[in-house]
């Protein structure tokens, strides 16, 4: 019997449909990324970890991209891909049906980077003031919004609203008076009439320095300088001011009874004044790493908090009636916050000290709701809260601290094996001592470990025996000096404050004792110079993921830490320094630990500025004290040798005009050129031609030779509105080099310029 059937033989394997498919590049690479996003979905499905912190992770990134990228075209172009990938991971994207933690990532991670980064952006064009044009001295009439007493530098700083001569636009200055020309009625409220000389906020004087205009803009102050002479009283304060007076009448008993350091500590710890501190007690409180002391934050609301919830417990168990019909947690949680809240009032209402009030009351609703305290959620929310409110907080120092302290120690404690080695067992008092000291020690050392990176990207420098010190000084402080302090003030409602008093300033003369001696070690400040901000993101990336992720899987943020690390050994220090004015200019590499300037400055500021852009812990020298430098009444020249090269350097001294044809024969000769005034024309140097009309344009400069960089101020400020040059810089043609022949990588990297 026959059969019309077609015999069935087996397929070669390039007949298959299916494989014969997937020999397309396309197929092969949808099928990739098919078992990648599998991966990935069981990656997320399996790790244990919260969705909250990563949210607030989002709209911290979208504050911090605003601020990073240049221009209102560059802020919406980023929002408009971030909207795509959140549209399409929402649905447009079928592959990511089936992955419900990617699609609910990809959806939401980019909304939160759009929300902070509207949030800024919105803030900033709602509270921004745009700063006076240039800097001018006169008469103005101003009401005082704002008193600040500083003794211990020897004035008083007042903030006032006036307005602009010329354009009558309403403006807010930030002014000093010296301490012999304060009068008490200068209080809050009172329209004064006052010489002033004004100036805008100043920008970084170098890259990476401190931004005071950026500052100046969020906090709404146009101007900044000092009142000539006597203010002339208008009219008394109209405000009754109560909790400034008790504020500062606390701050005077306080310094009554406890003279001295001691006396200045304890009114910051008691009213929030740091005014009458000694700048050499807080030089010493930094280099020992215990600033976080001085200032009201969230060692000392905690404090306040804890003790008055504790107390509050203990006081109304005493009472059957109440302890039988309520809950007594829930009533000493709502006195601890409020003391928490009125203590925050007390000491000033700082945004720092506000940020701990919210965090620690969020602790106390955690206690009352049963819920664990200390967990990365609280932490978010008391972050999003903040972040909400001020979202400029976040490119602080004081916002990034305290947080990654915060997220330091709830990371730390919430680790498995720390939880194992704090469990209590049955042992001897002095081995739970020794394991308490142990863990109090390991907590130190991490924390500081978190802000190492932080303090060497904002500062430049980093306590080294900051962990051991604070095993000591926190303590200390929370357990005596701020007890003795309350004490003494309540005893002295019955005038028996003394012996507390006397107690209180003994633990504070310790704490001053063990921070100018651990200052004073060998070693006690390691310096560097400016910190890239991509070294600085990697550490952010590695801490937040060792923090936010659970088991091993949270280990991979030893990756980018490691990487950042690597980074910040290969960070070296600038050859030239040059101040966006133009007038101080400084070199390294020359004098050992001494930094070459080309002049002395009275104010501190100028030379912290040059020293910590170097990395420099040592002194300054004048270049027409150095051999190496020939100097004039009118310039200074010095050869810098740099690897196999020769760079002739020729500084302006004063302002004075030379003859031109002398000065373009000098700069014909000179590699770089720097001046505090406009050169004319004819002066061409063989490379950089740093004069005020390109100051003006870029800022500040810092110049490597070797690498032939130059970074300016304008590269890390776009187009925000703080940041105004005088117009568009143009990089300038390529100069011939010494030898005659076009460098062409020094052409690329000669100036940078500003964004458009």
């Amino acid at each position: 019997m026959t059969s019309d059937a077609t015999p069935l033989v087996p397929l070669r394997e390039e007949e298959r449909p299916v494989d014969a498919a997937l020999q397309h590049g396309l197929w092969r690479k949808v099928l990739n990324l098919s078992s990648g996003l599998d991966r990935a979905e069981k990656f997320l499905a399996g790790s244990r970890f919260e969705r909250g912190p990563w949210l607030v992770v989002g709209l911290a990134s979208g504050i911090a991209l605003w601020f990073a990228l240049a221009n209102p075209f560059q802020w919406l172009g980023a929002i408009a891909v971030l909207l795509a990938l959140a549209l399409a991971a929402a649905g447009l994207v079928p592959a990511l049906g089936r992955h419900p933690y990617l699609r609910q990532a990809g959806t939401l991670f980019p909304l939160a980077l759009v929300a902070g980064l509207l949030l800024v952006w919105g803030k900033s064009e709602l509270v921004g003031a745009k700063p006076i044009e240039r800097p001018l001295v006169g008469w103005f009439d101003g009401k005082v919004l704002e008193r600040k007493e500083q003794p211990g530098e020897e004035r008083v700083r007042l903030r006032l609203a006036t307005r602009e001569p010329g354009t009558g636009r309403a403006i807010v200055v930030r002014l000093n008076l010296a301490q012999e020309l304060d009068r008490p009625e200068l209080a809050e409220g009172a329209t004064v009439r006052f010489k002033a000389r004004l100036v805008p906020p100043a920008p970084p004087m170098l890259p990476g320095g401190y931004n005071f205009a950026r500052a100046a803009w969020f906090s709404g102050i146009a101007a900044t300088g000092s009142i000539l002479g006597s203010p002339k009283l208008i009219a008394p304060g109209s405000s009754d001011g109560r909790l400034l007076k008790l504020q500062r009448s606390l701050s005077q008993h306080v310094r009554e009874n406890l003279a001295g350091s001691p006396g200045a500590i304890a009114a910051a710890f008691a009213s929030g004044d740091r005014g009458a501190i000694a700048v050499a007690d807080e030089n010493a409180m930094r280099d020992a790493g215990l600033t976080h002391l001085l200032s009201i934050s969230g060692l000392h609301v905690s404090a306040m908090i804890a003790a008055t919830y504790f107390l509050a417990l203990r006081l109304f168990a005493l009472l059957p009636w109440l302890a039988l019909r309520v809950r007594l947690p829930i009533l000493a949680a709502a006195a601890g916050a409020g003391a928490g809240i009125g203590y925050t009032l007390l000491t000033g209402a700082e945004v720092p000290t506000i940020r701990s009030c919210i965090g620690a009351v969020l602790v106390m609703l955690a206690l009352v709701l049963g819920r664990e305290p200390l967990s990365m959620r609280m932490v978010a929310v008391g972050a999003a809260v903040v972040l909400v409110l001020w979202p400029e907080a976040l490119v602080g120092p004081s916002f990034q601290m305290s947080f990654a302290a915060v997220i330091a120690i709830v990371a730390l404690h919430g680790a498995d094996p720390l939880k194992a080695f704090l469990t209590p067992r049955e042992e001897p008092w002095w081995a739970r001592a020794l394991r308490t000291l142990g863990s109090l020690l390991l907590t130190g050392v991490v924390i500081e470990l978190a802000l190492m990176p932080i303090g060497l990207f904002h500062f430049h420098r980093a306590g080294v025996y900051g962990a051991l010190a604070n095993v000591i000084a926190i303590p200390l402080t929370t357990l005596a000096s701020m007890p003795l302090i309350a004490l003494a003030l309540l005893f002295d409602s019955v005038g028996a404050g003394a012996p507390f008093w006397w107690l209180a300033g003994k633990s504070l003369e310790l704490l001053l004792a063990l921070a100018h001696w651990t200052a004073s070690m060998p070693g006690a400040v390691s310096m560097m110079p400016s910190m890239g901000r991509g070294a600085f993101m990697l550490f952010v990336l590695g801490g937040l993921w060792l923090a936010l992720w659970k088991g091993r899987v949270r280990l991979l943020g030893l990756v980018p830490g490691l990487i950042g690390l690597g980074l910040l050994q290969q960070v070296e220090a600038p050859d030239l320094l040059i101040s966006g004015d133009g007038r101080h200019v400084g070199i390294t590499g020359e004098a050992g630990e001494e930094l070459l300037v080309l002049r002395q400055s009275r104010s501190d500021y100028t030379r912290d500025n040059l020293l910590e852009t170097a990395g420099m812990n040592g002194e300054t020298r004048m270049l027409d004290d150095w051999p190496g430098a020939r100097c004039s009444e009118g310039y200074c020249a010095i050869e810098l040798k740099r690897g196999e090269r020769s760079w002739q350097v020729l500084m302006a001294r004063g302002t004075e005009f030379a003859d031109e044809r002398a000065l373009a024969a000098a700069c014909e000769r000179a590699d770089i050129v720097i001046a505090a005034r406009y050169l004319p024309q004819s002066c061409r140097p063989r490379w950089l031609k740093a004069d005020r009309r390109m100051l003006g344009r870029t800022g500040g400069l810092t110049v490597k030779l070797d690498e032939r960089e130059v970074m300016s101020v304008a590269q890390s400020e776009g187009q925000h509105g703080w940041w105004r040059p005088a117009e568009p810089f143009r990089r300038p043609d390529p100069q011939p080099t010494a030898s005659g022949e076009a460098d062409a990588a020094m052409a690329e990297r000669r100036v940078p310029s500003t964004p458009q």
